[in-house]
């Protein structure tokens, strides 16, 4: 079992940049991949970026691919995703994931622990 809780979210205009945090605790981090996702009301959940249990193989959404950067702290058991350029488009509600496949896939299902979400929200 593991827990996840996430931070950084916020109000942020066009262009500018936040940083978010997945804190874990419970079993050991590294045996996971991780991953982040994010979903507007109506939609299904979106993959966004996700990275392998080492941290030296990542992939990314097209959308987002030069503008978030994806990485992980094994030895604080947290993981991150900084965002810059930020779009209009970019506003959902972010959600960090961990799976049991230690690849950082970009399927939902494969993941097997959600954190609660941060909302993001870019204004035009």
């Amino acid at each position: 079992q593991v827990q996840l809780v996430e931070s950084g979210g916020g109000l942020v205009q066009a262009g500018g940049s936040l940083r978010l945090s997945c804190a874990a605790s419970g079993r050991t981090f590294v045996n996971y991949g991780m991953g982040w996702f994010r979903q507007t009301p109506g939609k299904e959940r979106e993959f966004v970026a996700g990275i392998n249990w080492s941290g030296e193989r990542t992939n990314y959404a097209d959308s987002v691919k030069g503008r978030f950067t994806i990485s992980r702290d094994n030895a604080n058991k947290t993981m991150y995703l900084q965002m810059n350029s930020l779009k209009p488009e970019d506003t959902a509600v972010y959600y960090c994931a961990a799976s049991w496949d230690v690849r950082g896939t970009a399927v939902p299902r494969a993941y097997n622990y959600w954190g609660q979400g941060t909302q993001v929200t870019v204004s035009s």
